[in-house]
């Protein structure tokens, strides 16, 4: 997985994440404990969609850039953005290739906001290879040091 282009609005970036051919496209249940492990927060989540699902229980199988995008909302929330900030996972494999998404993400702050993609990028890329994850606590203060400056 890979985030090829971010565009910034006045109140919402958009980032265009591609996934390699042969890689996994779908969260199952063993990443979804890990990703609700690192990040309880994630729980209290809930999907604007037409299901208006519980996040922790559609994370069991869904787009993992749609767990992307969670991963970055839960890390701006933690790094003081308000929890109502929302985004929105498209796609349109017809237009664009099977594999790639559009991860949108509501902010009150840009910086943050690229900042929280990114390590969520790095958080959701190591967990759907089974690997350690980056120091959320890290990921997170450095994020409050964007919004302090």
């Amino acid at each position: 997985m890979r985030v090829e282009s971010v565009s910034v609005g006045e109140r919402a970036l958009t980032a265009v994440v591609r996934f390699d051919p042969g890689e996994p496209l779908r969260t199952d249940a063993a990443l979804a404990s890990r990703a609700l492990a690192l990040l309880p927060g994630l729980a209290r989540h809930r999907c604007d969609n037409a299901a208006g699902a519980a996040f922790a229980a559609e994370v069991r199988d869904t787009e993992i850039a749609h767990l992307l995008e969670h991963v970055a909302c839960e890390l701006m929330a933690l790094a003081g953005s308000p929890r109502t900030l929302r985004g929105e996972t498209a796609w349109d494999f017809a237009r664009d290739g099977r594999g790639v998404f559009r991860v949108t993400l509501r902010f009150d702050d840009d910086l943050v906001a690229l900042g929280a993609l990114k390590a969520a990028a790095e958080i959701v890329d190591a967990l759907a290879r089974g690997e350690e994850p980056p120091d959320v606590d890290a990921a997170v203060e450095r994020l409050r040091e964007v919004r302090r400056r």
